[in-house]
């Protein structure tokens, strides 16, 4: 950046966070406290869905914050979201309930969004497959 430059310096983020050595609260934490790698942190918790309702039932919660449901991972895509798909496609009982209830928590215009992104009329009707 040339000296003359005015524009302000974004701040450093330093190391990202050992997620993979987390617990599910920890990660949780990191999330709730708008962490500059919360996404990192809501992707290692949504890893762990299939396996763990505890983790089904964070991810679930994090999802109505509104910094995840404003913070746009692509095009209408936002973390609450990406959230809601990775329960959806964990495709377990406990997963699935709480994707509904996640997804229902969201306004009605956001919940029409996201029909439309997943290609259903209804959200027990979105079966969607990550990765």
């Amino acid at each position: 950046m040339p000296a003359d430059d005015s524009r302000p310096r974004l701040p450093r983020r330093g190391p990202a966070p050992p997620v993979d050595r987390m617990d599910n609260a920890e990660l949780a934490r990191l999330v709730e406290a708008e962490h500059p790698y919360r996404g990192k942190a809501l992707f290692e918790l949504s890893d762990r869905i299939a396996a763990d309702d505890d983790a089904a039932t964070k991810v679930a919660m994090l999802s109505r914050l509104t910094s995840l449901r404003t913070a746009r991972l692509f095009d209408r895509v936002s973390l609450a979201w990406s959230a809601i798909i990775a329960l959806l496609a964990a495709e377990t009982p406990h997963s699935r309930s709480s994707a509904y209830e996640a997804f229902y928590a969201l306004g009605e215009a956001e919940q029409r969004d996201m029909l439309d992104y997943l290609e259903v009329t209804a959200i027990e009707d979105a079966h969607p497959r990550i990765g």
